[in-house]
């Protein structure tokens, strides 16, 4: 029997302790998970390419070792369905924060079965704690000097800081 491979595609600028959340939980279900940090996801984004993949690359070393020796971090700047099919994926893993996001998540969800049929959209609910969190919101409070460190790593709090004194 083959692995079953996911993938749980976003932008990650920055990356969140919501995002980590789902990534270890992702983890569970499948036997090797790719986290594809998107190129350009029609998005201005704070962070580099470059920067973003090291984010999430450090925030997933802070994982057990058994659970961040299956997940491998990579970016990619093409449908997702065919990024998917080229590593191997059958399943795209998203997180659900809100009803607000479902109604957008499941237009996805719907256009990538028709572009693929062999590819499935698994759904994670955000975890209670974590349901409010957004890379949005974690930027806003971050560049009007509000405390970040309960919604991201300490090591994203710190490049968030140093991001915002830069812009300043």
């Amino acid at each position: 029997m083959s692995d079953r491979i996911g993938v749980y595609p976003g932008t990650f600028d920055p990356i969140t302790n919501g995002h980590m959340d789902i990534i270890a939980r992702a983890a569970t279900i499948v036997d090797r998970l790719v986290v594809a940090v998107v190129v350009n996801g029609g998005k201005d984004t704070l962070f580099s390419l470059d920067e973003r993949v090291d984010m999430v690359k450090a925030d997933i070393a802070t994982l057990p070792a058994d659970v961040s020796a299956r997940i491998e971090v990579r970016a990619f700047d093409n449908l997702l369905v065919e990024f998917v099919s080229d590593v191997g994926a059958t399943q795209i893993i998203r997180g659900l924060r809100a009803v607000s996001d479902f109604e957008y998540e499941f237009q996805m969800a719907g256009m990538n079965a028709r572009l693929s049929e062999e590819i499935e959209t698994v759904f994670l609910m955000a975890s209670e704690s974590n349901q409010f969190i957004s890379s949005r919101f974690v930027k806003e409070i971050g560049r009007l000097g509000g405390d970040i460190s309960h919604f991201s790593s300490q090591n994203v709090t710190k490049l968030l800081a140093a991001r915002f004194a830069e812009i300043e």
